[in-house]
């Protein structure tokens, strides 16, 4: 996969608009001290399966739900962004792996542990955290480089965010998690009657009687082509 610094054009002298917004935030080159030559570091590439299969896994469960809810949209992928220092002998790689855009691009922060200690795994072991993290960042990764809330709650037609199940309008992301999966999370009205909208993967379940039927007519119609 290629991936085109930000402003620079496409094969088709087609100009990469959106690339001054995302925080795609690497460097092709770095500079180890005055006196010396840059170096060039390798671009951003896309992560080979089974590489961050906790990760993989998680990413899977969400764009379940973006499937249901953007119709016509690809699903997302990972990136992995080389570390933009030079690294001592011996030392943790400091990759740090992306929620990302088909075509590479991505916005916010990094989904895997970036400052490890030695004998730390690269990702948490907890898979309902994993899947938190990633629910997040692919939200943000949306939001941002479409320009459009997502997910939306169908009854309140607000944006939703990832949290954990049972939480309360006062719940801050400081305090202890609750036991509960994580699901999208609706501020509600202005009664304040939030609620839990689905679990974080089961989105069409959700979806109002004449979307539903629409996303099954297409899931027939994609298994029919198949």
């Amino acid at each position: 996969m290629t991936i085109r610094p930000p402003g620079s054009p496409s094969a088709t002298g087609e100009q990469w608009n959106g690339w001054d917004d995302a925080s795609v935030n690497y460097f092709s080159h770095f500079s180890i001290g005055p006196g010396h030559e840059r170096q060039d570091l390798p671009e951003p590439r896309q992560v080979e399966p089974g590489q961050w299969p906790k990760l993989e896994a998680a990413l899977a469960v969400v764009n379940r739900d973006l499937m249901a809810t953007l119709p016509g949209q690809d699903a997302l992928i990972l990136m992995l962004a080389p570390s933009c220092e030079p690294l001592p002998r011996r030392s943790i790689d400091r990759d740090q792996i992306y929620v990302a855009m088909p075509d590479g691009r991505w916005h916010g922060n990094s989904v895997n542990s970036c400052d490890l200690k030695e004998g730390d795994p690269p990702e948490p072991d907890d898979t309902t955290t994993v899947l938190s993290v990633v629910a997040d960042a692919a939200q943000e990764t949306i939001m941002e480089l479409l320009w459009q809330v997502w997910p939306i709650c169908s009854a309140h037609k607000i944006g939703m965010h990832p949290r954990p199940a049972g939480t309360t309008d006062g719940w801050c992301q400081s305090e202890a998690d609750s036991a509960g999966p994580p699901v999208w999370w609706c501020q509600g009205g202005r009664d304040g009657t939030c609620h839990d909208v689905s679990l974080v993967g089961e989105l069409a379940a959700a979806l109002p009687g004449k979307q539903h039927r629409a996303l099954r007519r297409s899931e027939r119609k994609q298994d029919g082509c198949r």
